[in-house]
């Protein structure tokens, strides 16, 4: 149903609205959000996007059954609206999950930070701030002055050892987009470089392919 507006939205519009690639998209994110071990660039537009389309499809829904539709093709509909909430839901709620588990390493890290929406980041820095605040109350405040730090576990440390960080030498699964040639998969320089071929799935250590995966020649899988 266009706002403002008592006309709804034909059959063929429907079937445009579902065939668009938007729907591949969100599930190749969702992927490749949940498979990575650390927090991925938020596809804003595609968020965004995806949000319009359910709510117009859910207002096709509405406007099918009001139009006395056959309820088996309405189910239908509305099992393709419930399948990209899901995919929508989850990949918020896994990137709300890395943000509450590397919070400190993420808002200390500039290239994580402008990875967030402006929705988490406001999520981060409230989770930092009454994370400080339970540390403080419970536990450092009861500690010598040498100990208080959150961040380090005493104040002769040289680096934040304290926050948890993204295990980028993690294994992962991918999947090839198009042929890439020999690529290096090992920092060490000790391991020969991979063949990877397009369509292949392969096993290798996440940080080597990280670029790969952030502009979409890779996918986790």
């Amino acid at each position: 149903m266009e706002s403002g507006s008592g006309e709804g939205i034909s059959m063929d519009d429907y079937e445009t609205l579902i065939s668009t690639t938007d729907a591949d998209l969100l599930k190749r994110c969702w992927r490749n959000e949940k498979a990575a071990p650390e927090i991925l660039q938020y596809e804003s537009s595609l968020v965004r996007r995806t949000a319009e389309q359910i709510q117009l499809m859910e207002e096709t829904v509405e406007d099918l059954m009001n139009s006395g539709e056959d309820p088996l093709t309405v189910s239908l509909y509305q099992m393709d609206i419930d399948r990209t909430l899901f995919l929508l839901r989850s990949y918020l709620r896994t990137r709300l999950q890395k943000i509450e588990k590397f919070m400190l390493y993420i808002q200390k890290t500039a290239d994580q930070w402008t990875r967030l929406s402006s929705q988490e980041q406001d999520y981060a820095k409230d989770s930092i701030k009454n994370l400080s605040q339970h540390f403080e109350q419970s536990v450092l405040s009861k500690l010598p002055d040498r100990y208080k730090s959150h961040l380090k576990q005493s104040d002769i440390s040289e680096e934040d050892d304290m926050v948890p960080e993204p295990k980028l030498d993690a294994f992962v699964i991918c999947r090839t987009r198009k042929f890439l040639g020999a690529l290096p998969v090992d920092d060490s320089g000790e391991e020969n470089p991979l063949d990877m071929y397009a369509g292949d799935i392969y096993a290798v250590r996440y940080k080597p392919i990280k670029l790969l995966v952030e502009s979409g020649q890779l996918d986790l899988v």
